[in-house]
């Protein structure tokens, strides 16, 4: 009050004449709501500031104007931005729900990797019963449940996640499935896989314009692909399987179902045909992966699975049990691997006969977490923590999946030449200690030469090289190249400690150099 009478002097002859206290308008994950609703062009929100919204105005106002403004936000706002809510947050009772827990951890301690507990289970895959029973501890995310590792029931371990800030309790679960997606096969349950269908004439065309990699392929090709904004910056990472010369089949995370369906059908250009579905309720997804895949998958179908007839980069119907399965090869952990989608209603059918033929060549469940550990020994990217809106793929290594040697015109195009051109100031990189011991959880702050550069985008161990791994970008605004970031001595702030690393540009684990050496 002092400091306000010296600003408003009026302040000290007015008086205090009511007192109010009124409802503050929480949100289901305590963050406060930025954006174009994508239900309605033009339609700007800027709301649930969860009591700290004077604090919070200042630069939510700026941020809002300038999305009015020029269409666009002026920075990556992924963590406040609406569309990261999704069919759940339509019911109001499961978002009274929710919100009252996240009401009730305004002021808690926040522990790395803890989930929700209310509202749960809501969207759940048909396998969830079947993995339960065997011992499966879920996660949920845009209201799926989603296995995160697996309790050995046999040896008495509970499916219950125990948090603290060094290794949690599920540590060595994750190992066990680790160790069988590299020497074995394991499934995961990825239903909750966002899915969508682009059909028309023009859907070729539209694509063409979205997407940064060339989508021009025949028939039964895979595409990995980014889709950028003007400045270059990643707004989505995803698959797209050209299913006919006029349909695509697009695969992307769970939490950007919303999103990546609003910046595909925003950018469609005026006056092309085609259309954009989301099917991702229509299917189910058994990720079959590890190097007995092939295996397992030869044993319950009659279609020919060999590399020749079913190469990487491709997506081909086979039947399962009966089932019409849509197999695509592919992988997020390093290994050979098919995604299977199938109908929902084969999805338990074609589990067990998976789960029967697999028994003898190890097959075994496995969740989200070691597809996480997985995935950083392999260098793949995550969007919304590695790669987003304010990282170009020149920057993130990613630079071979954009089409620049086509002179086919894409969103995005001329910043990424423009780089090109002049260089990067920041570029990702990989940091590994020899220290075993350390736990990382991301955001920890890098060091070059003893110069603040960065921070890591991700952090978590890998079990077959046997170390912590973290993943971040390398600043300098002069300028960055390879061999900046290769020649530099290197340390990170862990827990306030500074800890000795060492910086790489290339994948820690190729599973057939691993293979050759054993």
């Amino acid at each position: 009050m002092e400091q306000a009478l010296g600003r408003v002097p009026a302040l000290e002859n007015v008086g205090v004449k009511q007192l109010l206290n009124g409802p503050e308008s929480f949100t289901p994950d305590g963050n406060f709501i930025l954006g174009e609703a994508p239900e309605l062009k033009n339609f700007f929100v800027g709301a649930g500031f969860n009591a700290f919204g004077i604090a919070s105005g200042g630069g939510a106002g700026m941020a809002l104007a300038e999305w009015v403004a020029n269409g666009e936000p002026p920075y990556d706002l992924w963590p406040v931005d609406i569309r990261r809510f999704g069919r759940p947050h339509f019911d109001t009772d499961w978002v009274r729900t929710r919100t009252l827990e996240a009401y009730g951890k305004h002021y808690t301690l926040a522990f790395p990797l803890e989930e929700y507990s209310s509202g749960r289970p809501c969207r759940k895959s048909p396998l969830y019963d079947r993995l339960k029973a065997q011992g499966a501890c879920f996660g949920e995310k845009l209201g799926w449940e989603r296995p995160n590792w697996f309790a050995d029931l046999f040896a008495n371990e509970e499916p219950k996640d125990i948090y603290t800030y060094s290794r949690q309790n599920w540590f060595d679960a994750v190992g066990r499935e680790h160790k069988a997606v590299r020497e074995a096969a394991v499934i995961f349950d990825q239903t909750s896989f966002a899915k969508f269908v682009l059909k028309g004439r023009d859907a070729e065309a539209a694509l063409s314009w979205i997407a940064s990699n060339d989508v021009t392929k025949p028939v039964g090709s895979l595409i990995y692909t980014q889709m950028l904004n003007d400045k270059g910056g990643i707004e989505c990472d995803l698959t797209c399987a050209r299913m006919a010369d006029d349909e695509y089949y697009i695969v992307t995370g769970t939490g950007f179902a919303t999103h990546d369906f609003d910046w595909i059908a925003r950018n469609i250009p005026d006056g092309m045909h085609a259309e954009l579905v989301d099917v991702t309720s229509a299917y189910s997804v058994l990720s079959l992966m590890g190097p007995n895949a092939r295996a397992v998958l030869e044993t319950v179908t009659s279609n020919d699975v060999s590399n020749t007839a079913f190469p990487f980069g491709r997506v081909k119907t086979i039947g399962i049990a009966g089932c019409p399965v849509r197999a695509l090869r592919i992988t997020y952990v390093g290994e050979l691997g098919y995604e299977l989608h199938v109908p929902v209603e084969y999805a338990t059918t074609v589990y067990d006969a998976l789960m029967a033929a697999g028994g003898p060549l190890q097959l075994m469940n496995a969740g989200y977490r070691a597809i996480e550990s997985c995935r950083l020994e392999k260098g793949y990217r995550a969007w919304g923590s590695d790669i987003g809106p304010d990282h170009t793929p020149i920057e993130a290594g990613l630079g071979w999946a954009v089409k620049t040697r086509k002179t086919t015109s894409f969103r995005g195009r001329e910043a990424i030449e423009r780089q090109l051109a002049s260089g990067v100031k920041k570029m990702f990189a990989c940091f590994v200690p020899e220290d075993t011991d350390v736990v990382l959880l991301g955001r920890e702050t890098i060091y070059r030469d003893g110069k603040r550069v960065g921070w890591l985008s991700s952090g978590g161990f890998g079990y077959t090289i046997g170390k912590p791994i973290g993943y971040g970008y390398v600043r300098n605004p002069e300028g960055v190249t390879e061999d900046f970031v290769l020649s530099g001595r290197y340390e990170l702030d862990v827990a306030r400690e500074r800890v000795p690393y060492r910086a790489s540009l290339e994948p820690l684990y190729d599973p057939e150099m691993a293979r050759a050496k054993a």
